[in-house]
């Protein structure tokens, strides 16, 4: 669940760090359609995705234009847009000023920008093999064009002219945070480097990108490969609606009248979780937690040890002792040890929860075994969501079947914008039809302001897997807002990849799920709301940017919203109060795992980069590390080092991936500040959240806003009391 933005030119002046960004959203797609067009016949100067967006909402994106052959030509003329906009401020004869250096930067690249956000539907929602190949050709050739830019010595020489006299000119807080913080980038950025050194920079940066290209190739080579069944008995368990898209998938492979599961999590997991058959269940978990460690032509291994040797030695030629130095430098935690005290102070407890956790599901198992209910077993991976199921409907009598007909997907999406208007007056009206799509399944809405019903902007729904769209869920901004240049709407989106509802029945959705949608549209409303005018003060720390999504997950359980709209798909009727009892009761049930699964990645991602010496062997280094810190033998992490997209198909994740654990601890404490308050639906407290860190962007700094907004730093007692954990009082 991550917020990706592919804004190259933008928000950043130095924009080695953004650049890396847009790559990075472009990287993590997946190949599917391996039929390649024919160059597109159209003259380059009638190229549609060059032009200024038309129509409603200040323009919107021509996604019926959308073809991949036509990238390679608008990549080429957006380049030499960019080129001459920032050649234009280094050629001004004029002393530099923050008017004359600044604010033109923050403007360039308009037609780059609208060429970026198409690009990265292409490859994240419509891809093929002809994508993959035009990906793997133009990511190196596009940083590489991008770091020479901005490491001119002219153009640092501007900036570095406006550093010097920021306090002297009369300047206002926010462009004195902008000259300072473009300055600090450029600087840590290679902007001092030497000639030679700065040429090896450039190098460096264009073979990471062509590695992130194809660390991303072979791990969706085998995220495209099927288990498939042939005997239905083998898939008892598992919920009809399921088992349907699983024969519709194999009928689609050319195997009717056989279930292929595909080796991603949102076919594995329900798996995992219901399939009564162990040995299916062992199959398809070791067919997904060794994506990308085969040994085959899809091996992510080697691919991965380059990646960290070519980090390393970035990093060290950038003047910083590791790259988790390097890449926290301009984060909330600032320092890999500050990331590393945090995820310690939460890990022990994780870990004997596991231990409490799996000590009841061999108890159960053991108790099947003795009455003659099944062979007796040592429970193993992929036994524990399973016998977790079990464990739950033993101590909270709560099985996922009797919560997933009151989770119906549309009305959890109404659910989601009821909330959004009582909380920030933001309105969403359904005008699918009357704007392109990029697939007939996509809706959209646009967004208003309840109480001066003017336009916000408008939201994209993509909510449903296909071929051709990368696993996972995510949100980006087409077009984000800003005051500089005129007042813009937002154009944002939301991507999920859920299984809809079979032969014209709703879609339901498992609570997991349910969360997930409400997360991602918490990025939404984060960038809906974003009222700044300088765009270069628009995205924020890469710790802070899950806080806002992680916090709108609340509102999915609270009362109000389930009795509204989590009605029965059959009876219309709301779910019982007894049902939603017992879902509050079980809500820090199997936190352990939870806990422990997310958290092991993160702890050995920070391994992995806090270091000055490469990994060789990637994989001895996972299970040493993983022994080092006591994981628990019956959970694998959450994300496997050959298969951790986060890291390797961009630098956007690298030693960040304990974001999201500094995000919840920032989501828990304020959480609590609304109970604290009187309520989930507290407007007082609504109103700060909004208008404190929503709405600002990063025109201060994140620490400092949250401090105004709670009255103190955040406290990690919150986090440890949500999921059940002692707090140490």
């Amino acid at each position: 669940m991550s917020r990706i933005a592919p804004r190259p030119v933008r928000h950043l002046p130095m924009l080695l760090a953004s650049t890396a960004l847009m790559m990075g959203y472009s990287q993590m797609s997946i190949a599917a359609e391996p039929t390649a067009k024919a160059p597109a016949s159209a003259p380059a100067d009638a190229n549609p995705l060059l032009a200024p967006w038309t129509g409603p909402y200040e323009g919107v994106p021509p996604w019926d234009k959308l073809d991949p052959d036509l990238f390679p030509d608008a990549f080429e003329k957006g380049m030499a847009e960019v080129k001459a906009d920032v050649q234009a401020v280094i050629d001004n004869p004029a002393a530099p000023t923050f008017e004359n250096t600044h604010v033109p930067m923050q403007l360039a690249g308009e037609t780059m920008d609208r060429v970026f956000a198409m690009w990265g539907v292409q490859t994240s929602n419509k891809s093929n093999d002809r994508v993959e190949d035009i990906d793997a050709e133009w990511s190196p050739k596009l940083t590489k064009f991008y770091t020479e830019l901005f490491l001119d010595p002219k153009l640092f020489a501007r900036y570095k002219a406006v550093y010097d006299t920021r306090l002297t000119s009369g300047l206002n807080a926010q462009q004195i945070r902008i000259v300072e913080r473009s300055y600090d980038e450029m600087v840590r950025d290679g902007a001092n480097l030497s000639p030679a050194d700065k040429a090896k920079l450039v190098d460096m940066n264009a073979k990471l990108e062509g590695l992130f290209s194809t660390f991303s190739s072979k791990l969706l080579g085998d995220e495209k490969l099927y288990t498939f069944v042939t005997d239905k008995a083998e898939l008892d368990g598992l919920p009809a609606g399921f088992v349907a898209s699983l024969a519709a998938a194999a009928e689609a492979q050319g195997k009717p009248g056989q279930w292929a599961i595909k080796n991603t999590r949102s076919s594995a997991q329900p798996v995992l979780q219901n399939a009564t058959n162990r040995a299916l269940r062992e199959k398809v978990w070791r067919a997904f937690v060794n994506r990308g460690d085969n040994g085959d032509a899809n091996d992510t291994n080697a691919t991965i040890a380059e990646i960290l040797k070519l980090r390393q030695a970035r990093a060290e030629l950038l003047g910083f002792k590791t790259h988790a130095d390097y890449r926290m430098a301009d984060t909330m935690a600032k320092t890999p040890a500050n990331a590393m005290a945090l995820m310690m102070k939460v890990w022990p407890a994780a870990v004997a929860r596991v231990h409490e956790e799996v000590a009841d599901m061999q108890a159960i198992a053991d108790a099947e075994a003795k009455a003659g209910k099944g062979p007796k077993i040592t429970i193993e991976p992929w036994d524990y969501r399973f016998y977790a199921e079990k464990v739950r409907k033993a101590k909270y009598d709560l099985d996922e079947s009797e919560v997933k007909p009151y989770l119906q997907l549309d009305k959890l999406r109404d659910a989601m914008f009821w909330s959004a208007g009582r909380l920030y007056d933001l309105g969403f009206r359904e005008n699918t039809g009357t704007i392109p799509v990029f697939d007939p399944k996509v809706k959209t809405f646009e967004v208003y302001n309840l109480k001066t019903g003017k336009n916000v902007g408008v939201l994209y729904l993509d909510n449903f897997a296909r071929d051709g769209k990368r696993s996972g869920a995510w949100m980006t901004t087409y077009r984000s807002e800003q005051g500089l240049g005129g007042e813009r709407n937002v154009l944002a989106s939301n991507n999920n990849n859920f299984t809809e509802g079979a032969n014209g029945e709703p879609t339901l959705v498992s609570l997991d799920d349910a969360q997930t949608l409400f997360h991602e549209f918490g990025h939404g409303i984060h960038y809906l709301l974003q009222h700044v005018y300088y765009p270069a003060l628009a995205g924020v720390p890469r710790d802070f940017v899950e806080y806002p999504s992680q916090v709108n997950e609340n509102w999915l359980m609270t009362p109000e919203v389930l009795s509204k709209f989590a009605t029965h798909y059959k009876t219309g009727e709301p779910m019982p109060q007894a049902l939603v009892d017992k879902i509050i009761a079980s809500s820090k049930f199997n936190q352990g795992f939870e806990t422990v699964e997310y958290l092991a990645s993160a702890i050995v991602d920070m391994k992995l980069h806090d270091r000055k010496v490469p990994v060789t062997d990637v994989d001895a280094f996972e299970r040493e590390t993983l022994a080092e810190i006591g994981m628990p033998k019956e959970i694998v992490m959450r994300h496997r080092l050959p298969q951790f997209g986060h890291l390797f198909s961009s630098d956007a994740y690298s030693a960040g991936y304990y974001s999201y654990l500094w995000s919840e601890t920032m989501d828990a404490d304020t959480w609590a500040a609304f109970m604290e308050a009187g309520g989930p639906w507290d407007r007082s407290v609504a109103d700060k959240f909004r208008t404190i860190l929503l709405m600002t962007g990063n025109e201060t700094d994140r620490a400092e806003a949250y401090r105004a907004f709670r009255g103190r730093d955040p406290d990690v007692k919150a986090l440890l009391e949500r999921r059940g954990f002692p707090t140490g009082e």
